[in-house]
């Protein structure tokens, strides 16, 4: 993956690993020694149920033998593996975390075999009743405990989607004050809502929810209770993201969709619209991510930073279009939603200590 990397982006990156197999928690030293991994990621319904929808071929996709499970003690021992790296890396501890997608697979089974039978629903209202929200609360309460045990220090709670998972997010934190958690929302889940026009290709894990849910989410943003803001960009092409011969089926749809063009514009022009201030706007998407998880030269304008910097228009709006997207998936979940906040520009500049003495 390095290899293939290198010398193809035109940004800065870096890599957050899974650890699917037991080997693989052996080798988190390595990885953090030898390449500078410092954030690994649980996904929690893997082990039961499909990245798309119900599934019987877990270990097959998840490429791990018959006897393996990826289950909650699988993600005990990772909480463990990364317990020990602290220790034994004391001035990483502030930087070395594991991030979690939280919903139970159990619940997904049992809740989308209901939803199918179900004709009164369809399309994303039925999507998010087969993943209703307190799997997510439930899988937050029960990582929250395990990093209790394992004294797993810094827990990334991520795109929480819902007004369940964000009272089980605060709720845990109070609960385990010891436990340094971050609590991560998406800008799909701040524009978008279960009536959303675009139907499938709005399709996501977690998925989209009801109006209610965005506008708490919004107020848990408002609350200075969210760390950062994120576009979770996981996207296909549109011949791969629905059936050519039954597109509106929210079942046949793959999950997820690209939103980095738009992170920026979405959170400037709901932000705005509630009172958000361009601080608050600033630490959410650079500086809080970029302490967390040791980009320590960036999310500020100062000396020494790098100055990755982007122009926005504060006045003008525009009309997302995915014909006028220099992305290549073909479409967007986000289409005929108005924005106001057009980026103009994006740059880096090296002497910023030029640029530091002329403001």
């Amino acid at each position: 993956m390095l290899a293939l990397s290198a010398g193809h982006f035109f940004v800065d990156y870096g890599y957050h690993v899974a650890p699917i197999a037991s080997q693989h928690i052996d080798e988190i030293p390595l990885l953090f020694e030898e390449h500078g991994i410092s954030s690994f990621k649980i996904f929690m319904f893997y082990g039961g149920y499909g990245l798309h929808g119900l599934s019987d071929q877990q270990n097959l996709f998840l490429m791990i033998n018959k006897e393996e499970r990826y289950d909650f003690a699988h993600f005990e021992f990772i909480m463990r593996g990364l317990s020990r790296l602290m220790e034994e890396h004391p001035e990483a501890q502030e930087t070395i975390s594991l991030s979690l997608h939280c919903e139970v697979a159990e619940i997904l089974n049992a809740y989308t075999k209901i939803v199918e039978k179900d004709s009164s629903l369809s399309g994303l209202h039925a999507y998010s009743a087969a993943r209703p929200p307190h799997s997510e609360g439930l899988a937050i309460c029960i990582a929250s405990y395990l990093a209790h045990e394992t004294n797993c220090a810094n827990i990334n709670l991520l795109h929480l989607s819902s007004r369940k998972a964000m009272e089980a997010a605060l709720t845990m934190q109070t609960a385990f004050p010891h436990i340094n958690f971050r609590r991560e929302v998406t800008v799909g889940h701040l524009l978008l809502d279960v009536d959303t026009p675009t139907t499938t290709w709005a399709k996501v894990n977690p998925p989209i929810r009801p109006r209610a849910d965005v506008e708490y989410l919004w107020q848990a943003v408002l609350n200075h209770q969210v760390d950062w803001i994120v576009s979770d960009h996981a996207c296909c092409s549109a011949e791969q993201k629905r059936s050519a011969k039954d597109p509106n089926n929210i079942w046949l749809a793959k999950s997820g969709f690209g939103g980095t063009e738009y992170l920026l514009s979405g959170v400037f022009s709901e932000g705005s619209k509630r009172g958000m201030s361009y601080n608050h706007m600033a630490k959410l998407l650079s500086w809080n991510p970029s302490r967390r998880f040791g980009l320590l030269q960036k999310g500020d304008i100062a000396i020494g930073y790098d100055a990755d910097l982007v122009l926005v228009d504060p006045n003008e709006t525009f009309v997302v279009r995915a014909a006028e997207s220099e992305s290549q998936q073909g479409y967007t979940p986000f289409e005929g939603v108005e924005l106001t906040g057009q980026v103009k520009s994006t740059f880096y500049v090296e002497i910023l200590s030029t640029i530091m003495d002329r403001l």
